[in-house]
């Protein structure tokens, strides 16, 4: 396995806990000067607004719950592209797959831009968890060079 899809996989797993640190940080009251470096960093992938938000001791989360479900969801993708690699077992029509992972967040998607329901940041968190997944199994595949 590549040195590239090696270090997604870990990345997988650490950013999750980067983003659970800052969030543990402002809740315990310490200086929030590395959480407000991860604060900022999320705020270049993530809206971060609170209404779509998770809160934690009244502390908002650093990503939406959309977000939330994707990173949440991505090292059980990265790890099964991991052991599917070192079994070398053939993944077949990636795309279709992440497609098809794809379709849970786009119902809410749908939902919210045509306001037929509210959408609670639970419901697009947990939308997100497919995507999320496939996504990292993609990435790490494509990182190894496999097909």
């Amino acid at each position: 396995m590549r040195a590239l899809a090696i270090s997604l996989i870990v990345a997988s797993f650490a950013w999750p806990v980067v983003l659970a640190g800052a969030t543990w940080e402002l809740v315990e009251n310490r200086a929030p000067i590395w959480s407000g470096v991860v604060y900022a960093a999320a705020s270049k992938v993530c809206h971060q607004r609170p209404e779509r938000s998770f809160h934690t001791a009244g502390v908002k989360w650093p990503v939406c719950g959309r977000c939330s479900g994707l990173y949440l969801a991505a090292p059980i993708g990265a790890l099964a592209a991991g052991v599917a690699i070192r079994r070398r077992t053939t993944a077949p029509r990636q795309m279709t797959w992440l497609a098809l992972a794809a379709v849970p967040t786009a119902i809410t998607l749908a939902v919210e831009w045509l306001n037929l329901a509210p959408v609670s940041s639970l419901a697009r968190a947990l939308a997100a968890l497919p995507l999320g997944a496939m996504i990292a199994f993609v990435l790490v595949r494509t990182a190894s060079g496999e097909p």
